[in-house]
């Protein structure tokens, strides 16, 4: 049989499709932007049908129903990355949270340790060979499609094709279910002037020709505002967004000096708006790579001048950095911050950076701290950690030890703060480990 007509065999309605879901299933679905909307509404639809069905994904964008009390006898969702939708679940203990890095979650998956019965994957048409491209999302997708007992695609002409190994052929689809739903997007967010100081320390410790990861929020975008007079940067990064395409239009970007997948900017998943979707779309400067390839710090170290951007909640005056709790309850998740933070220490003149407002609460509590909060977890280990910036410096903790790194760390937090932090490491520490 030919593709197409293979293809026609499978084409079916959303509602009909879901059928092959029973109760006490594994179902995977597609990561972030690229959650296929109609299949999941037409999952929770079968919630009264079903028993015990466990649901495990990233990024959750979409409505997030089936984490809803209403659902609990028929779904559990087992997160790898708590979102808005499905944190009071986790909380609750109508879900639960796998602590895992980005990058060894196709390995959960492939080997065993959650092996799916059926992956939910949103896909571009198949082309004229009949090849089907998982858009903009590729990361643990593409692994956890491959190994699914049943894979459900929701085919979609809004979803962009990318290249690199980012793509499925149609004999690898069982149902199909064609929809013409917009691709979910991720307006910009707002820069104030505290992401706008901390966007300008960091890009003063980009040199010409590195090689950037950048995150999603106000700050990596903020940064992105600072490097227009820079000169052949790379990107090698689990995602991009839009002010990536402004310095790759600029000529700022131009991926040659990469050491491995030069010429192309490289990631896993993306997270944007339709401009974002539109640029990437069949550009074969742009490669799309499962998540166990991009995020892998044996990779990303290849590069040299590795530049990885990467968020944090806390960070103590050891150097301990919280990313992904606040105290004891499960915010979000490891995601790629360990992979790249490591990836960076391989490469040669690679920094990795955490950056961090130095206040939260509109200024009421310091995120640089004495000792991390009751219940809270190490995101990334003191020993991991390089430099640190807050809008009010950048602090280098590689090679120093604990009391230069207090000292370093309490030069970026906020001032209002100092005589606190003194205080309550001198009661914890001792008097040795900040000078008065």
């Amino acid at each position: 049989m030919d593709w197409k007509s293979d293809y026609a065999s499978k084409v079916t309605t959303a509602a009909e499709a879901l059928k092959v879901v029973k109760s006490g299933d594994r179902v995977v679905f597609a990561h972030a932007c690229g959650e296929p909307l109609d299949l999941v509404d037409a999952l929770v639809a079968r919630a009264p049908e079903l028993e015990h069905v466990e649901i495990n994904h990233m990024v959750a964008m979409g409505k997030g129903e089936y984490a809803q009390p209403e659902m609990a006898r028929s779904f559990f969702h087992k997160s790898l990355f708590v979102g808005a939708s499905t944190r009071e679940a986790v909380k609750d203990g109508r879900g639960d949270y796998i602590p895992v890095f980005f990058s060894e979650i196709p390995k959960l998956f492939c080997e065993g340790y959650l092996p799916p019965d059926v992956t939910l994957i949103h896909v571009s048409p198949p082309d004229k060979h009949g090849f089907c491209s998982f858009g903009v999302s590729v990361d643990y997708t593409k692994p956890a499609a491959q190994v699914a007992k049943t894979v459900v695609a929701q085919v979609n002409p809004n979803m962009p094709r990318t290249h690199g190994d980012a793509f499925i052929h149609v004999s690898e689809i069982d149902v199909v279910v064609e929809s013409e739903q917009p691709i979910i997007e991720l307006q910009p967010p707002n820069i104030g002037p505290v992401e706008e100081a901390i966007g300008r320390n960091i890009a003063s410790l980009v040199e010409d020709g590195s090689c950037l990861q950048l995150g999603i929020g106000g700050i990596p975008d903020a940064v992105l505002l600072f490097l227009h007079e820079k000169n052949d940067l790379g990107v090698h990064s689990e995602m991009f967004s839009e002010g990536v395409v402004d310095l790759y239009n600029e000529g700022v970007i131009t991926n040659r000096n990469k050491a491995i997948n030069r010429d192309k900017m490289v990631a896993t998943f993306l997270m944007g708006t339709r401009r974002l979707y539109d640029f990437v779309d069949d550009n074969p400067a742009v490669n799309m790579f499962p998540v166990n390839y991009v995020n892998d710090p044996y990779v990303i170290g290849q590069n040299d001048r590795v530049v990885a951007i990467n968020s944090a909640i806390q960070v103590d005056l050891m150097g301990q950095v919280v990313a992904d709790t606040l105290g004891p309850v499960q915010f979000t998740g490891i995601g790629g911050q360990v992979d790249f933070v490591r990836g960076a220490a391989r490469s040669r003149d690679g920094k990795a950076i955490i950056a961090l407002p130095s206040t939260a609460k509109k200024g009421a509590v310091s995120r640089i701290v004495a000792t991390l909060d009751r219940g809270a977890a190490v995101t990334t280990m003191r020993a991991d950690v390089d430099w640190v910036v807050t809008e009010h410096g950048i602090a280098h903790l590689r090679g120093k030890g604990l009391r230069d790194r207090a000292e370093a760390l309490l030069a970026i937090a906020d001032p209002a703060f100092h005589d606190q932090i003194r205080d309550e490491a001198a009661a914890v520490y001792g008097p040795g480990r900040l000078s008065r």
